[in-house]
């Protein structure tokens, strides 16, 4: 692009905010010209991309910039190159995403952490959950895990498909190391209101005072049952929770907006997902109820489970996990998910579901002691 073209390129950008004041300035001087754009960059608020060359390179960027109570907030995206992402909210700017940082996520957990986060070329690195009769973090590997590109850790809180709640003590260590690293925490929360029996010592939500700046997520999904409809929510805690919160919102923005209907019907959505909470609630306990009795005193066992939809079974290693779940599907048409999907350290393990109603579940538990 040469220096010619520039200011052209400018005007097209912004020449919805200039176009009053040029209807009545036709005499203005260039200087004065230029100094209108200035302002406009300032003041205005848009939405644009932006173009430009540096030597032989050439570089494009997708700009939002907003001006609200007189705070500029400003968002830019890099669409070519490496990913990166700057937000700035009036003087304060940070580089929210360089490709290579790191966030560490629970192994076994939810299959697709690793996958947005490449999405965003962010690397995943995994710390792990550890049974012995109870699931709980190793900080030793936690610790471990953390390099100097970590920029948070992830909990999933009650864990899936483990079914695993923080325990209190856990949280103060993971609250503490954060805050001493530097680290934000993430709380996948959406199972939280699944839980099977109360137990003091659980932690139910990370939403309160925090050392570490602390997001805690959940939707209308798992609350009521319904995740075709897209809304989901975060809380944050701790320190700097404003400034997050404001690029955040600004990230929001840029995006396409929680549909309108869902909006307008939320407030009833929410008074509905009291009764359909219940229901799954009495399902899912009723099915792992059925599913322990009925394992007892086979070669499966099941493993210690506090919430969630989910039961994992551990089953003999006299076959893999894939052999395990292709005998059970094609001789017995049962359908379970092997460990693997999870990255269970070890063999073998069957994930179940217990959101089936309870004689499918009942015919399904059947034919799978049948084979084990």
């Amino acid at each position: 692009m040469s220096r010619a073209n520039l200011p052209v390129l400018l005007l097209s950008l912004f020449g919805g905010a200039l176009l009053a004041d040029a209807v009545s300035a036709d005499e203005r001087t260039p200087e004065q010209w230029l100094d209108t754009m200035n302002r406009a960059f300032l003041e205005a608020s848009y939405d644009g991309i932006f173009s430009y060359f540096s030597g032989d390179d050439l570089s494009t960027m997708r700009v939002v910039h907003t001006v609200t109570n007189g705070v500029q907030r400003e968002r830019l995206v890099h669409l070519n190159g490496a990913p990166r992402e700057i937000v700035r909210t009036g003087d304060e700017v940070e580089c929210i995403l360089r490709p290579g940082d790191e966030i560490l996520a629970p192994r076994p957990s939810y299959p697709l952490f690793e996958f947005l986060a490449n999405l965003e070329s962010v690397r995943v690195r995994q710390y792990p959950l550890r049974y012995d009769g109870v699931w709980h973090i190793d900080f030793d590997a936690l610790k471990q895990a953390i390099t100097p590109r970590t920029k948070g850790i992830v909990v999933v809180n009650p864990n899936n498909p483990t079914g695993s709640f923080l325990k209190r003590a856990e949280l103060d260590l993971l609250d503490a190391l954060a805050a001493e690293r530097g680290l934000a925490i993430l709380s996948d929360e959406v199972f939280r209101d699944y839980q099977f029996g109360d137990e003091a010592d659980r932690v139910s939500t990370l939403v309160g005072d925090r050392r570490a700046l602390t997001f805690s997520m959940s939707g209308l999904s798992k609350i009521a049952g319904l995740p075709q409809m897209k809304l989901g929510w975060i809380v944050a805690s701790g320190p700097n929770r404003s400034q997050a919160l404001d690029a955040l919102e600004l990230i929001a923005d840029t995006y396409l907006s929680v549909s309108t209907p869902v909006q307008v019907a939320l407030p009833r959505l929410l008074e509905l997902s009291g009764g359909i909470l219940k229901e799954i609630r009495q399902r899912t306990a009723s099915n792992l109820a059925h599913l322990r009795a009925a394992i007892h005193g086979t070669a499966g066992t099941l493993l210690r489970a506090e919430g969630g939809w989910y039961a994992v079974l551990q089953v003999p290693r006299t076959r893999t996990e894939e052999e395990w779940t292709l005998k059970l599907l094609d001789e017995s048409g049962v359908l379970v998910q092997p460990g693997f999907f999870f990255d269970f350290d070890s063999e073998a393990f069957l994930v179940l579901s217990l959101l089936p109603e309870p004689p499918i579940f009942a015919e399904g538990v059947a034919r799978l002691r049948a084979i084990i």
